[in-house]
């Protein structure tokens, strides 16, 4: 081969990697975030979970009258 051809082939090869390379990072970055969002949303769920055992425990332990007249008005009254 040509010395200028086997230049040009390694300038190719070596912007090639140069892409590849900033497109793993950028796949890594996005790896990351979703990570980190599948984190906050597990949190999310974990909390909104406790909340309804503490809303079943409360309504299992309150007891159920069936008279109207001792729920309080509604909020827009």
């Amino acid at each position: 081969m040509i010395p200028e051809e086997l230049q040009q082939r390694l300038a190719d090869l070596e912007t090639r990697l140069a892409f590849q390379e900033q497109a793993l990072i950028e796949l890594s970055d996005a790896l990351a975030a979703a990570r980190d969002e599948e984190a906050r949303t597990a949190l999310l769920l974990h909390r909104a979970l406790e909340e309804l055992k503490a809303m079943r425990a409360t309504l299992s332990s309150a007891p159920v009258t069936g008279d109207a007249s001792l729920e309080p008005p509604p909020p827009h009254y």
